[in-house]
């Protein structure tokens, strides 16, 4: 099940990417914002849990989530500006890391890092930037799966209808926040219109 909030400011924010003369630090910020805004929709729905704190007037219980159930995954390196805003947010929540790059020959995706540790009975949530064919994000999914995840949400700012099809049909359990989903691949399965490499852009990387 895929979710793509229409709102003016999401859209502006995901156009303002495509604009290849912002800085690599106007790029990384707007994709924190755009990152804040996805979570507050995928994060809907989370059940809160009772908390005792101290407050101004002695100690009292209030919901909060529970972020030590939550596992923050990103997939290298583009998905690190995502990354970071989110565990700004949930500063509690488990970080995890997986290294996929593109076989260009291929156009499937090549794990070659795993730092994900036991997601037993945890709240898995996915970040990405781009989901072109829907390879590399059905890989993650099935890592994640295979680690024990309850529940596997994915953050993710463009995508082409192509990869959105691929990842619902393979895991119609996962929920899919999306900020746009672009007109189609190309012949080489980029998305179109895209933005370019974001891994790139967000780093300055030659």
């Amino acid at each position: 099940m895929h979710i793509s909030p229409r709102h003016p400011l999401l859209t502006s924010l995901v156009n303002t990417l495509r604009d290849t003369t912002l800085s690599p630090l106007v790029f990384r910020h707007t994709i924190h914002e755009i990152t804040k805004l996805l979570a507050y929709e995928g994060l809907r729905d989370f059940e809160l849990s009772s908390k005792r704190i101290k407050t101004w007037r002695g100690e009292d219980t209030f919901e909060h989530i529970d972020e030590s159930s939550i596992v923050v995954i990103s997939v290298l390196r583009a998905a690190l500006p995502m990354h970071e805003a989110l565990i700004e947010t949930l500063p509690g929540a488990v970080s995890g890391f997986l290294g996929m790059r593109r076989d260009e020959q291929s156009y499937r995706s090549v794990l070659y890092y795993d730092r994900v540790g036991d997601c037993t009975g945890k709240t898995v949530i996915i970040v990405d930037p781009m989901v072109a064919t829907g390879g590399s994000l059905c890989d993650a999914i099935e890592i994640v799966k295979q680690k024990g995840a309850e529940k596997v949400i994915t953050l993710n700012i463009i995508a082409s209808p192509e990869g959105i099809h691929a990842v619902e049909q393979a895991y119609p359990d996962v929920t899919i926040v999306i900020a746009q989903i672009d007109e189609k691949l190309n012949e080489n399965k980029f998305i179109i219109p895209g933005l370019g490499d974001a891994g790139d852009r967000a780093f300055n990387t030659l």
